[in-house]
């Protein structure tokens, strides 16, 4: 695993995303209060992701931050997807999930590029993509690259059940 670097500066004001997921019946937005604990409860027990519990925490700060730090992708009034910004450490993206049925669509590419928008109108320069596995996505995306020896990264001494 690795952590990468995102150029914010260098990605284009592109919400398009928005619209060809749209044409798919999938909308991405921000998550709404009365929604943290279904969405809390939908990444532990649907996302499908062996470090589940450790993403719910993530998804249950990024939805206490003001403003929210994360997007979800919904069908149906079903829960797709979700990305995440802030919640590790600031300036760090992840988790992103988006279940096996829904994958192949452009979604967590979608996710992906809401949250790295909206950390560029923050005012961010840089995002970075915590513990990654999924290096060419990020590459392919959003131009990622990886930073050298940042393995365990800001995980170095936390106390988990799962060993990184």
């Amino acid at each position: 695993m690795v952590d990468m670097l995102v150029k914010l500066y260098d990605l284009k004001d592109d919400w398009s995303f928005l619209e060809s997921q749209e044409k798919l019946g999938i909308t991405i937005r921000k998550p709404i209060g009365p929604e943290k604990h279904i969405l809390i409860d939908w990444v532990r027990e649907k996302s499908g992701d062996p470090w589940a519990n450790e993403w719910a925490s993530e998804t249950d700060v990024a939805m206490s931050n003001c403003p929210k730090t994360c997007f979800v992708a919904v069908k149906d009034r079903e829960f797709l997807g979700i990305a995440c910004y802030d919640a590790t450490a600031l300036g760090m993206f992840g988790p992103l999930s988006v279940v096996k049925s829904s994958r192949g669509k452009g979604t967590g590419k979608a996710l992906l590029l809401a949250c790295m928008l909206d950390m560029k109108l923050k005012g961010y320069g840089y995002a970075i993509i915590g513990m990654t596995e999924i290096v060419e996505f990020y590459r392919n995306c959003v131009g990622a690259i990886e930073i050298p020896d940042s393995f365990p990264s800001v995980w170095k001494t936390w106390v988990s059940t799962k060993k990184a």
